[in-house]
């Protein structure tokens, strides 16, 4: 008889498998925190490095050697407000546009004449800025610009004072996050369509079954007469909004203080020329392709406790 004490193969955690409807995931601002800030910042991923680390993390099996960590490294050219948005029982109230950029055209629908901020008392009870990235100053290729809603951390008061304070400064990445650990939101690599066994990784049936070997051996039974959507069969594969939680960030830097440029550049991606951060393990996504940095939703004892010391990027 057939094993029935197997895993099922393929997560019905992540249903339904379309294609992603944005290249810039949605965020629910409200569960993340942070005292002061943006709790968000927009990224290019460059692709994955070896980064020599000195392991300051307390009680590991490491501790005090060096070793090698594979890492992420991305680009994040600096950002710039947009408008600034006021909610009521997370319902827009105001918004007001503080911006007229010219590759803004390419996007968005720019008025004629800016808006002010409210110089008296407005009931709201959060505020959030549309930022845009300026992605012309990098090596993708790309000229027109992202742009995502991003909320901020602190009280009402505060955030008030910080978009007054960077209402037409350029915001950059050391001024986000500098270490600890982040949430990474990005479409994954696409693949279109795939049969069940690249798509879910089920077993392939022996050489000489009928109906296929790379198929399911049954959809469902006589009765019910209905084949459920548990059923693994082709279809979209990859191209999914996808985050991974609790990566630990191990070196934010410059280019023009660090230049950490192969004399090639990097494969598929080409020259930094902005800010960067180094980030433990994979992400999502290919290279270029936009990954949203956030505020940990759901921090671990086990990454926030990381403690490495950078001696050389590869």
């Amino acid at each position: 008889m057939a094993d029935n004490n197997r895993t099922r193969s393929g997560s019905l955690q992540f249903y339904p498998r379309v294609r992603a409807k944005k290249m810039i995931p949605f965020v629910n601002w409200n569960p993340l925190k942070k005292e002061k800030g943006l709790m968000g910042f927009l990224s290019y991923k460059v692709g994955m490095i070896s980064v020599f680390v000195k392991d300051n993390t307390p009680d590991s099996l490491t501790k005090g050697k060096r070793i090698v960590v594979p890492a992420t490294l991305l680009e994040c050219p600096k950002l710039r407000i947009y408008s600034v948005r006021f909610y009521k029982k997370k319902k827009i109230i105001k918004e007001v546009i503080v911006s007229q950029e010219k590759e803004l055209k390419r996007r968005v629908k720019l008025p004629k004449t800016l808006g002010k901020m409210p110089e008296g008392e407005l009931d709201f009870d959060d505020i959030r800025i549309i930022a845009y990235s300026q992605v012309k100053t990098t090596a993708i290729g790309k000229k027109k610009p992202d742009v995502a809603e991003i909320g901020l951390g602190g009280s009402k008061e505060e955030k008030l004072a910080w978009v007054n304070e960077n209402l037409t400064k350029e915001i950059s990445i050391k001024d986000t996050f500098e270490s600890g650990v982040v949430d990474t939101r990005a479409v994954t690599k696409g693949y279109g369509s795939q049969g069940p066994v690249k798509r879910f990784g089920i077993a392939l049936k022996v050489s000489k079954s009928e109906k296929g070997q790379r198929r399911p051996g049954s959809l469902a039974p006589w009765h019910p007469a209905r084949v459920t959507f548990r059923a693994p069969q082709m279809g979209q594969t990859g191209f999914h909004t996808r985050v991974v939680y609790n990566n630990s960030i191990i070196k934010v830097g410059n280019t023009a203080e660090e230049n950490i440029n192969k004399k090639q550049g990097f494969h598929k991606y080409g020259v930094i020329n902005n800010d960067f951060i180094v980030l433990a393990g994979s992400i999502q996504g290919p290279k270029k392709r936009a990954v949203l940095l956030t505020s940990p939703l759901r921090p671990t004892k086990k990454q926030t406790k990381k403690s490495y010391e950078v001696i050389e990027l590869r």
